[in-house]
């Protein structure tokens, strides 16, 4: 149905996100269990929304190849002590979804990310920032469930790339092999994705 959704106007490539995430019953609980928790500035991103969208064209279950759900927020208290009790909630809130709900505070990013990636950050100012930074600009995508039941959707690239199953690296934080080594495995499981070389 949504063959050249990434040649349409922006509202209408919208409305066809929209139609397509709903394919996915996991992902709409997962995003209707978010509002009720609360957290500050969250957004669930990345991943599971691509891939979601590559599944659609792909002709795949809506589920297939996805890991995990990032669910990310941003709390000026960034001790480990209340992300960790973010945690908490959420195992409680989302022990019903089949795949694990990685839930984040944006603003604790830099503390950790040397040991897992082996390179220094700044700080993130807001969830937003976060996003801009994250790997490759068809996943750079947060989405939140507004209590109108409205969709909010945060994508500093655009959605032309997400639809149109780009995937084009987004240099503002990832080095070359960061990039390569997503590439390799989606590629592996969705081979219609058109890859950008880095």
């Amino acid at each position: 149905m949504f063959g050249s959704a990434h040649w349409l106007p922006l509202d209408q490539q919208v409305i066809a996100l929209q139609e397509i995430l709903n394919t996915n019953l996991e992902l709409t609980s997962v995003l209707k269990i978010g509002r009720e928790l609360g957290f500050p500035n969250w957004y669930v991103g990345a991943g599971a929304i691509a891939q979601t969208v590559w599944n659609y064209f792909h002709g795949f279950a809506p589920l297939e190849g996805i890991k995990d759900y990032d669910f990310v927020y941003f709390d000026s208290d960034i001790s480990y002590e209340a992300e960790d009790r973010c945690i908490q909630k959420g195992l409680t809130a989302f022990q019903n979804i089949s795949r694990p709900v990685e839930i984040r505070n944006q603003a604790r990013v830099h503390l950790w990310y040397k040991d897992h990636f082996g390179y220094d950050i700044p700080p993130h100012a807001c969830t937003e920032h976060a996003i801009t930074t994250w790997p490759a600009t068809a996943t750079a995508i947060g989405i939140r469930l507004e209590a109108d039941d409205i969709l909010t959707v945060y994508a500093p690239y655009g959605l032309h790339d997400l639809l149109g199953m780009v995937v084009r690296p987004n240099k503002v934080k990832i080095t070359e092999q960061i990039y390569l080594d997503k590439v390799h495995r989606w590629q592996a499981a969705w081979p219609k994705l058109k890859i950008m070389p880095w």
